[in-house]
């Protein structure tokens, strides 16, 4: 079995550029356990671009 976690990372309003540095929570969430399944980005701001990226993550549960 395993647990998820999803972790929100905006996006700046005129670049569409991650306000966070998304490689360092990959790496940090490596290094608790974590492994990077996918980075989701919904369109849902106008002309279908995304607001902001979800990182979504698993690790087992013993």
């Amino acid at each position: 079995m395993y647990e998820h976690k999803f972790v929100k990372v905006e996006l700046s309003t005129f670049k569409l550029a991650p306000t966070k540095d998304y490689h360092e929570i990959v790496r940090e969430h490596e290094r608790e356990g974590w492994e990077l399944v996918q980075i989701f980005a919904p369109g849902i701001r106008g002309y279908g671009t995304p607001a902001f990226y979800e990182l979504i993550f698993k690790r087992k549960v013993d």
